[in-house]
């Protein structure tokens, strides 16, 4: 399987929560998804509670908290 590349799905716009990465179209926050993850919800869950998020926008969210991540400078 190709990598998401998540600029496709995610965008960051001064107008929609206050510039956080938002999945393009919605004002649904990487931050949400992730911690939807984080406490234990499948992609199903997810995609079922909010049908206008698809499989590949929360692989999208994944891929740019890695891309995020790997940049990040140790002190």
């Amino acid at each position: 399987m190709a990598p998401v590349d998540y600029k496709e799905y995610i965008e960051v716009d001064p107008e929609i929560r206050f510039g956080k990465p938002v999945i393009k179209g919605t004002r649904i926050t990487v931050y949400d998804v992730l911690q939807w993850l984080a406490i234990g919800m499948t992609h199903g869950e997810i995609t079922s509670d909010f049908p206008q998020i698809t499989e590949m926008q929360i692989l999208a969210c994944l891929a740019y908290a890695a891309n995020k991540e790997r940049i990040i400078k140790v002190a």
